[in-house]
């Protein structure tokens, strides 16, 4: 799944899911064969390339794979040398969003701990703002509902012209999470934000280049790896203090209120799971239709 610039080099590490053994600065493969690999991650020049890995599924967020997301950006703490991390997905997708059995299981639990499981899950995919490089998402293809909510916490975006991308919590018939309704009016304005979460509109990569919400896009994935692997390897051209101390900064901003805003959006989707909107918006995706809300 990556292009020629990011090929491998050396030896392929293969770790457990409880252990992830020697890190090198230059080579970072990782299989976790216990949660059957769902993320991947390989480090070249110091440059960190972390791909989604459930493409038969469209790389939908799971527990087990915000798991190993987060056990993998913890990893990445520990190389000294890193400069850049590029995010991007396996297959066609970048992440269809969240896995459909655990929504359902939200719908079926109480509205307390549904609120504390939500921030869990909330917290596996958001360590990626632990990191402290930047953070380039590559959006190879649909990026809908948390799986565009984890892009949008990246640093930056680029996309592929014909990418998918929607947060579409309104239509399944529950509050944004994520942190969307904290980091989308910061990306693109209170407007825009209030439309495309209020809505569950679905956007083309090229409108979301108007919108402001990508930097370019690309006709095919391989041209926007090309891309990203050129923006990173510009970002770790730059001074390693100045990068990551402009980086910490930037997210200082954007990090105010941050907390508030993912309890707010835990304790609101409890209660819309509860609801019976939820199971029909399940319901149309299972069947393949729109939604009908009454």
């Amino acid at each position: 799944p990556f292009p020629s610039t990011m090929s491998m080099l050396g030896r392929t590490l293969t770790a457990s899911a409880r252990s992830l053994g020697a890190c090198s600065s230059r080579l970072l493969s990782v299989t976790r064969a216990a949660n059957s690999g769902q993320v991947m991650c390989q480090v070249d020049n110091n440059i960190a390339t972390i791909t989604l890995s459930d493409p038969k599924r469209l790389n939908a967020l799971t527990v087990d794979m915000g798991d190993e997301f987060q056990s993998i950006v913890s990893d990445l703490l520990k190389i000294e040398e890193l400069r850049a991390v590029v995010l991007t997905g396996d297959g066609d997708a970048f992440s269809a969003g969240g896995d459909l059995k655990f929504l359902k299981a939200r719908s079926e639990d109480g509205s307390v701990h549904n609120a504390e499981e939500m921030r869990r899950f909330y917290s596996r995919f958001l360590s990626v703002r632990q990191l402290p490089v930047p953070v380039i998402a590559a959006i190879n293809g649909p990026a809908i509902g948390a799986g565009l909510c984890l892009a949008t916490a990246c640093d930056m975006r680029l996309s592929t012209k014909s990418a998918r991308l929607g947060y579409t919590f309104a239509t399944l018939g529950i509050h944004p999470g994520m942190a969307a309704t904290h980091f989308v009016p910061k990306v693109l304005g209170q407007q825009l934000a209030a439309k495309m979460l209020l809505t569950g509109e679905i956007i083309t990569g090229s409108q979301a280049l108007e919108y402001g919400l990508v930097l370019s896009t690309h006709e095919t994935k391989q041209e926007l790896m090309a891309a990203t692997a050129d923006l990173a390897a510009s970002i770790s051209a730059a001074s390693p203090m100045a990068v990551r101390t402009a980086t910490k900064t930037l997210r200082m901003h954007q990090d105010l209120g941050l907390d508030a805003a993912l309890q707010r959006e835990a304790d609101a989707q409890s209660q819309c799971y509860a609801e019976k909107d939820l199971l029909e918006g399940l319901t149309a995706i299972v069947e393949k239709r729109k939604p009908v809300h009454k």
